[in-house]
């Protein structure tokens, strides 16, 4: 549960990440594009606390982490509002009227309960605020592989393509398994970073040798 005490903590937060902006040698000379690696680490390393956080159910590794993640966006946030572009309230107001807009079935008069049918809708009204000349433009293809050929799974299925790749490589094996778990509602990259993990947590740990 969360602390009354630190309820104005995000504002303390804001005037932190300004402050260092300021009078940190190292900070203030940050841009967006230096700090897009500390992003990626602070992301990989918040999968890992789920990841750790479902073994073990302690989940502070993971608020630990949420709060490194939640430091970028603000230090994004000060970047650009240094040159007027945008500040945190803006994004967080962005992000209140996308969530608003894209949940009518909570805040709205449809009556969707399906999750399905729900995530479908957040689909289309995602689709008609965008203006793209294919289904799927917007991935980025710098995502993992398998998160990268399930998004392309999921787009292009939605728009009525079949997916398959009959050179019969690896790669066509592994994205016919991609289309396969797509259809069984897995998620093809947590699947395996699960399976990877069983096999690293079976790997007997070398006991020292005596003297």
């Amino acid at each position: 549960m969360s602390d009354p005490d630190r309820r104005d903590a995000l504002a303390e937060l804001a005037g932190i990440t300004a402050r260092l902006r300021a009078e940190c040698a190292w900070k203030s000379r940050q841009t967006h594009r230096s700090l897009a690696r500390y992003l990626l680490e602070e992301t990989h390393e918040t999968l890992e606390a789920i990841d750790t956080g479902e073994l073990s159910g302690d989940w502070s590794h993971l608020r630990e982490e949420l709060g490194d993640v939640l430091l970028q966006v603000y230090f994004h946030a000060a970047i650009a509002a240094e040159s007027g572009e945008f500040g945190i309230q803006d994004v967080a107001g962005d992000l209140v009227a996308k969530l608003v807009r894209r949940n009518p079935h909570v805040f709205g008069d449809s009556t969707a309960t399906d999750p399905d049918e729900i995530n479908e809708a957040w689909e289309q009204i995602k689709l008609s605020e965008k203006n793209r000349a294919t289904p799927i433009d917007g991935i980025p293809p710098s995502l993992p592989a398998l998160l990268y050929a399930d998004k392309v799974v999921d787009r292009l299925q939605r728009a009525g393509h079949l997916v398959g790749d009959d050179e019969g490589s690896f790669g066509s094996r592994l994205l016919a398994l991609v289309v396969e778990s797509h259809a069984a509602g897995v998620d093809p990259e947590q699947a395996l970073r699960d399976a990877v993990r069983r096999v690293v947590d079976d790997v007997p740990t070398r006991q020292p040798e005596r003297p």
